[in-house]
């Protein structure tokens, strides 16, 4: 009965007892997580504080999954601060070659074209609203284009890079510049150079909108050049 009463209570005490299998399972993903692709000089060569604590427990998978959402807006970002640039400064494209008043430098014009016949936007109301001035302006019909055409894109990307696969974040398969045929490809030393320029440039873009819409928002906010 006493060796009974004591296997007992060692089986009982063994269940409390802290996993050894735990740590090391956490250990050698965080070691995966800082070899991962992005990861770079400017944080150390190592995945930033936040970063470990959110994807301490995350699958190659997720890990995938979240580079590709860093590299999407990364992209994103680069075009709208062109985009943002391009509003606050007045410089505006010719629309259709027509009389929308939105010529380069000369949004004024008697016969600009109606964008909303519903309020009376023209497109030179757009030219000469600042950036998120003119994003209110924009028509509920153009605002489901935008997001009819957002979806698309999006649906084609998820369909390459999960249904298909075999593709690494942020190859959607739309390369009309060639830079992925290039000798060895993505695994180049050239190509992987680019990938950490956009994958940086991108981060930069980022911060760079959230500083300005913050400004744009309220003036002040920010202490340094702005557009």
């Amino acid at each position: 009965m006493k060796v009974i009463a004591a296997l007992t209570l060692l089986c009982g005490a063994s269940a409390f007892a802290p996993s050894s299998v735990a740590p090391r399972s956490t250990a050698l993903n965080m070691a995966a997580i800082d070899e991962a692709f992005g990861i770079s000089i400017e944080t150390g060569n190592k995945c930033p504080p936040l970063g470990r604590r959110i994807l301490e427990d995350a699958k190659p998978e997720a890990i995938s999954w979240f580079q590709n959402a860093e590299i999407k807006h990364g992209r994103v970002a680069m075009i709208a601060t062109i985009g943002f640039m391009v509003q606050k400064s007045g410089v505006h494209f010719p629309l259709y070659l027509g009389p929308t008043g939105s010529n380069c430098f000369h949004p004024a014009s008697d016969a600009a074209w109606l964008l909303s016949s519903t309020t009376g936007t023209t497109f030179s109301d757009i030219a000469n609203a600042s950036p998120l001035d003119a994003i209110g302006m924009v028509p509920m019909a153009g605002w489901v284009q935008i997001l009819f055409a957002a979806g698309a894109f999006e649906a084609t990307a998820y369909h390459r890079q999960y249904n298909v696969g075999g593709r690494i974040p942020g190859d959607y398969g739309y390369d009309p510049l060639g830079f992925t045929k290039r000798e060895g490809g993505f695994e180049s030393d050239e190509l992987k150079s680019l990938r950490m320029k956009e994958i940086k440039n991108g981060r930069v873009a980022m911060m760079t909108m959230a500083a300005w819409v913050s400004n744009e928002m309220i003036p002040g906010a920010l202490p340094v050049w702005h557009p």
